[in-house]
């Protein structure tokens, strides 16, 4: 099947079980322009499959109510993409229970022919996948709530529960879902906050889809809010330190979690915010380049600390006594 048909395809598809979708979102999802999408919408209606076109700024095309095709078949690439996507789903606990996902790789193994039924086999028996578990309490209708209005675009009633206990109701736009070390966040513009702000789905106690709608920023990338979000938390010690590194080396040794990475002439200043020195320091410690401490004073007397815990340990002397265990916490 040549490719511009196996796009015409994939776009009947998007259109069958989305109703109705946005012109941009359309050719996002389909990587071409709008031109390209409107010849693809025309070769459908050539077809006999009725389209209905809204333009203007919440524009976009779907199929005329009530109309439905058979289900299409999937070639043998979509249907192993597919038996990967779910073993992914169960490893990360988003199927309800796990008949749901065994009843769906059962289906599509009735697709396959034998061949690649015997590959889909040997995926399910031999692949592992090393992925984040849940550290929460999991609530997959939440999940599926509130990942149903961020794609329709609508705005969700939600009462929240901070970490100290103090409970709020808030208007939200949820603007997508992260899952990220062991939890799900929901990100987007908070109306009682007026900004965008990221909410830990298990402590969400209740959430009500309206009808108001939203726009979602076309440049909006929720990871990078995510660790933006978690790095400028207003822990309680702030930390300056200059790092002789590039900013590309210097998220790769330390993500973009811990802190701001602002580039300077001489490489990079991060700025944190800790409730923790010593686990600070054990960050540094391990950095394969220079760096030196700006403030606070007392970071550097942390980092003193753990180099003689090191150096004990490769020492014939007595190992150092251990940190407390308030002193390990992470901030």
């Amino acid at each position: 099947m040549s490719r511009p048909a196996t796009r015409v395809l994939a776009l009947l598809e998007l259109l069958q079980s989305r109703g109705f979708v946005s012109g941009r979102e359309l050719a996002q999802q389909l990587d071409i322009d709008g031109r390209t999408l409107r010849r693809y919408i025309g070769a459908l209606e050539e077809l006999g499959i009725p389209i209905t076109t809204e333009r203007g700024r919440y524009g976009g095309y779907g199929l005329v109510a009530g109309f439905k095709l058979p289900p299409l078949m999937f070639s043998n690439d979509e249907a192993l993409a597919l038996a990967l996507g779910l073993l992914s789903a169960r490893a990360l606990g988003l199927a309800d229970a796990v008949p749901a996902t065994a009843g769906a790789l059962a289906k599509i193994e009735r697709l396959l022919p034998d061949d690649e039924r015997r590959q889909l086999l040997m995926l399910e028996r031999s692949v592992a996948l090393d992925l984040p578990q849940f550290r929460s309490r999991r609530n997959d209708d939440l999940l599926r709530r509130i990942a149903g209005a961020a794609q329709a675009q609508r705005r969700v009633q939600v009462r929240y529960v901070a970490d100290r206990g103090e409970t709020t109701e808030r208007m939200v736009d949820p603007y997508a879902l992260v899952f990220r070390k062991g939890h799900w966040y929901v990100t987007g513009h908070c109306h009682l906050r007026k900004g965008l702000r990221s909410f830990r789905l298990d402590r969400v106690a209740a959430a009500q889809v309206l009808s108001a709608r939203f726009r979602r920023p076309a440049s909006f990338d929720p990871v990078r809010h995510l660790r933006l979000s978690i790095a400028t938390l207003p822990r309680a010690i702030q930390v300056r330190v200059h790092l002789q590194a590039t900013v590309e080396a210097a998220v790769s040794e330390l993500g973009e979690s811990l802190g701001v990475l602002e580039p300077v002439a001489t490489g990079v200043r991060l700025h944190a915010r800790t409730d923790s020195l010593d686990y600070f320091a054990r960050q540094l410690a391990r950095l394969p380049f220079p760096f030196s401490i700006d403030e606070p004073q007392a970071l550097r007397r942390a980092l003193a600390r753990h180099a003689r815990r090191l150096l004990a340990v490769g020492s014939d002397d007595p190992p150092a006594r251990l940190p407390r265990s308030s002193e390990r916490t992470r901030p």
